[in-house]
């Protein structure tokens, strides 16, 4: 079978190029390089010329990029990476950021979503939950609700829609309250401090996301310039925690109903050391990195147990292995998304991510680098790895290329072989400590 797909090593060496990737994209096309003369600008003869049919495969392969793990463990450990780079890029310097960084204010704070009923819990004080069981770490019944009849479905469903935006009026917010505490107005506050940020949202098992942030506090150019003297750790606490309590976000109206949303009271703010030291209760700069981007490649299907990529109909669930509490969830958000005035929530479309839409990371334009120039980084090396100095194109050349999408995933002997070249992904840079227990 393998032979009609070239050579093995021909193959093998194309596989791993994938670094790993189970569910590759298929692209079927060509690129050609041409001589053009500098003086006239007419393109002459072909120097070189690559064709997809000529690959072992059949096909260039190209990564999936998939950020989940449950998706392509592989890539989401790439972007795991990445996303530590990017934290710690912001805490440390480095990537472009100025080192400059490791001195300005910054804390790490947890932001929960409100209750919508009780659930079954583990109570950090040793006693029960109110169902009168101790649940051990690793009970499914965590999470869900002790009479479902009773939980607030519909109002879990649109907190996770409006997760984002009250995110945005939390930011607005907490550049008003610091500012206040300067003594500054909004206006004149951009002129001596800037607030930069990375988040990311981790959904708890009851299915409703909490962010994890970074906020660091800046001179008026962002990292590169100093913050002001008042600029502290505690200032800042302060003003997120006044910040959090006023945001508040007005939702539809539904039957009657109105929908106003807001944080959580359970709200955890530390202030992050610089040492690498970490005695396993103070909170260093590495673990704070490694606890963002662990949760950077986990959506609601690691915490809740629901489906990992949008349905196209509601009588999917019907074959998934998912718990009633994220069933029940899918078809509140299914039935919402039907409503005219809900439309551009797009609640079905985001039905398996029970109604949130967001993006699981983000940051503040000047909290450091990007993904994306992280990724373009890599791809420069791995390209100069590959192709001689020589072959290098320059101004005397043109490159046309065309690819067409000709499917995703691997054959079932392009699998076999995959598996026994790539090792398993690795798990280092995992954090030594655990944030508040929020239910």
């Amino acid at each position: 079978m393998l032979a009609s797909l070239g050579t093995m090593s021909e193959l093998g060496r194309q596989l791993s190029g994938l670094g790993g990737c189970t569910h590759p994209v298929r692209l079927d096309g060509h690129r050609t390089e041409y001589a053009v003369d500098t003086t006239t600008g007419e393109i002459g003869r072909a120097l070189d010329r690559f064709d997809s049919s000529a690959l072992p495969a059949g096909q260039l392969l190209v990564r999936c990029n998939n950020r989940r793990a449950t998706r392509c463990p592989a890539c989401a450990e790439t972007y795991r990476r990445d996303t530590y780079h990017l934290i710690t890029a912001g805490l440390r310097g480095g990537k472009g950021t100025s080192d400059q960084v490791a001195a300005h204010p910054r804390v790490f704070a947890t932001f929960t979503a409100p209750g919508f009923g009780t659930v079954h819990n583990r109570r950090s004080d040793g006693h029960p939950c109110r169902c009168g069981i101790h649940h051990d770490q690793d009970d499914t019944a965590l999470g869900t609700p002790l009479d479902a009849d009773r939980y607030d479905y519909e109002a879990a469903v649109l907190w996770n829609a409006h997760a984002g935006l009250l995110w945005r009026r939390f930011s607005i917010y907490l550049r008003r309250e610091v500012a206040k505490r300067a003594g500054l107005t909004q206006r004149t506050f951009r002129d001596y401090a800037r607030i930069s940020f990375a988040k990311v949202a981790e959904y708890q098992k009851r299915g409703v996301v909490h962010f994890h942030a970074v906020i660091r506090l800046d001179g008026p150019e962002g990292g590169d310039t100093t913050p002001p003297t008042w600029a502290t750790a505690e200032l800042l606490t302060d003003a997120i925690q006044a910040a959090a309590t006023a945001a508040r976000i007005d939702g539809p109206e539904i039957d009657g109903r109105a929908h106003t949303f807001a944080f959580g009271r359970q709200l955890d703010v530390r202030t992050i050391r610089s040492a690498d030291f970490d005695n396993g209760q103070e909170l260093t700069e590495r673990a704070v990195a490694a606890y963002i981007a662990k949760y950077a490649t986990k959506g609601a299907e690691t915490a809740t147990g629901t489906v990992d990529r949008p349905l196209k109909f509601l009588a999917e669930l019907a074959q998934a292995r998912i718990s009633e509490h994220a069933r029940r969830m899918i078809r509140v958000a299914w039935t919402l998304g039907a409503r005219p005035e809900l439309a551009e929530l797009r609640l079905r479309a985001w039905a398996h991510m029970l109604g949130f839409r967001g993006h699981f990371s983000t940051k503040s334009r000047r909290y450091s680098t990007t993904l994306g120039a992280l990724r373009d980084a890599r791809a420069e090396w791995r390209r100069a790895q590959a192709t001689p100095a020589h072959e290098t194109a320059s101004d005397s050349t043109l490159v046309l290329s065309h690819w067409v999408f000709a499917g995703t995933g691997l054959s079932s002997a392009e699998a076999w072989l995959a598996a026994s070249l790539e090792p398993a992904p690795g798990t280092e840079g995992e954090p030594t400590w655990t944030p508040v227990a929020m239910s």
